[in-house]
């Protein structure tokens, strides 16, 4: 992959002659500054990154990140008020008229403040750019990625350790939170979903006291971080035989995730992944219970692009990495989800999640 990322980003953001990204304060906190910049650590909070038009990166940061922005990558500027932040953002944008923010990042606050800091600027949207940059990952971005999904996978193969009837939703949650932590992940990538018997047809449950009880189904949606980069698995397992139902559409979502996970590769629709699982589940009694998309892209935010739906008119590339995750709901009665993070390959995929997907019951 040629060039730096801030060179690869301005290429793909025709007639901009700059690109400011800002991070204003929680929430207004943008992964794509800790992309270009390469740094993982630091909160950087009231700093800005601006790529030129020539591919250079400007760093703009308080004298508080001054020791971890050396780290990293871009021409660092130091400064100690607001005042002097200005002066700094003025000259990396001189010259500049069409500039380019994430709208779906920034607060309108602060792309107000650059307008009228920077006279004569025209504000742009660079969103698309910034998102067909990220969505391929280089090799540093993967080698993360694959670190984070062997952390998640480990702990996925110690769940039915921490199995047991009348343990809790909130007490399973905890423990694999932990034991992520334990084995070198810097964080959750989300909120850990476990969910028991019925709670598990709700696809974003919240860990409740509920207790497991024999033929519950046990579904576990779960991700970590490693050097800012996301995993994203999803296990369900059972403990004792569960109803017939929920073991007819456990096989059901195999299959699907199989079919789908065979549509994956580089210059491929995006949508082909989605229909291929749907028409399986579709063409079984289980129609219309799968109620949200095949997959979606996973870096440094757990949800960006590719979206994987029966809508998107998206191409896979390679270096994308997506999750595959269909999914069988019955209210009342229980769901079923498998997910895998995926590595799209040049002539298929790499699952980077690899613990065992067989029905399992504890």
């Amino acid at each position: 992959m040629k060039g730096s990322r801030a060179e690869r980003l301005i290429s793909n953001a025709e007639g901009l002659d700059a690109i400011v990204v800002m991070n204003d304060g929680s929430p207004f906190l943008d992964s794509a500054f800790w992309y270009l910049t390469e740094l993982t650590g630091g909160s950087f909070e009231g700093s800005i990154a601006v790529v030129g038009k020539d591919g250079s990166l400007d760093v703009i940061v308080s004298i508080l990140e001054e020791e971890t922005a050396m780290s990293g990558k871009g021409n660092v500027h130091v400064y100690r008020g607001r005042e002097e932040r200005d002066n700094y953002l003025k000259e990396a944008l001189k010259g500049a008229s069409k500039v380019g923010f994430n709208i779906h990042n920034a607060s309108y606050s602060m792309v107000d403040h650059v307008k009228r800091t920077v006279k004569g600027i025209k504000v742009k949207d660079a969103s698309a750019a910034i998102s067909s940059t990220v969505s391929v990952k280089d090799d540093k971005e993967i080698g993360s990625i694959r670190k984070a999904c062997g952390i998640s996978s480990r702990v996925a193969g110690e769940i039915p350790d921490m199995l047991s009837e009348g343990v809790t939703e909130r007490e399973v949650a905890s423990r694999m939170d932990a034991r992520m932590m334990e084995l070198g992940g810097s964080g959750n990538a989300f909120d850990t979903i476990s969910a028991f018997g019925a709670n598990s047809s709700k696809p974003h449950h919240s860990p409740t006291d509920q207790k497991l009880r024999k033929g519950d189904t046990a579904l576990f949606d779960f991700g970590t971080k490693y050097e800012r980069y996301c995993s994203d698995m999803t296990r369900t397992v059972f403990l004792s035989r569960p109803p017939e139902i929920l073991e007819r559409a456990y096989q059901i979502v195999l299959e699907a995730q199989t079919a789908g996970i065979e549509k994956y590769m580089d210059g491929a629709p995006a949508k082909d992944a989605d229909l291929a699982a749907r028409e399986i589940i579709d063409r079984s009694e289980f129609k219309g219970r799968f109620i949200h998309s095949f997959g979606h892209g996973i870096g440094m935010d757990v949800h960006q692009d590719i979206s994987v739906s029966p809508r998107s008119e998206q191409i896979l590339k390679e270096g994308n990495v997506v999750s595959a995750e269909p999914g069988i709901y019955i209210p009342g009665v229980g769901g079923i989800r498998i997910e895998d993070t995926c590595l799209i390959t040049k002539n298929g995929c790499e699952r980077l999640t690899d613990f065992d997907r067989s029905f399992t019951i504890i």
